[in-house]
């Protein structure tokens, strides 16, 4: 695996591309993990938590997973790595420039993602890293029902 040393931006910059990395593993959404996620949040809307209801009163036939539910699960669908940032002594998540959730997530579905690297740039505070990551319900390699560009700073 290619390593790349932090504060060589001139070198990092090799990473960022237009194409989209290899799929990660799949992640199986289930009701019970649905549930968890309402009941953790308060966010028990009927759409995520009744089954019965959902299946006639949705417009998808079902109930389907929480944005941000699916948005946390990220790290669970990690993929294998393809290089590795080397010596810096902290990496801040410094937050997202884009969220959106583009299409609904099915409870009994599985999800996959998928990332590039943006951009790499130096700051004051370090070098950051933008990625752009994509979710998509497995099957459904068209369109990702969410896209998130995070940003990192390695310092």
């Amino acid at each position: 695996m290619k390593q790349y040393q932090y504060d060589d931006v001139e070198a990092m910059q090799a990473l960022v591309s237009e194409t989209f990395g290899d799929w990660s593993q799949a992640v199986l959404i289930s009701q019970e993990m649905v549930n968890q996620f309402a009941e953790l949040t308060g966010d028990d809307y009927w759409i995520h938590t009744d089954p019965e209801k959902a299946k006639t009163d949705s417009p998808f036939g079902c109930t389907v997973a929480h944005g941000f539910l699916t948005l946390v699960l990220m790290p669970k669908m990690r993929g294998e790595p393809t290089y590795e940032v080397v010596g810096f002594n902290n990496m801040l998540n410094y937050g997202s420039d884009k969220l959106r959730f583009t299409g609904v997530v099915p409870v009994g579905c599985s999800v996959r993602s998928r990332s590039r690297i943006k951009e790499v740039s130096a700051t004051p505070k370090g070098t950051k890293m933008v990625m752009e990551q994509h979710i998509h319900v497995e099957g459904q390699d068209d369109r990702p029902a969410v896209i998130y560009e995070l940003i990192f700073i390695y310092m």
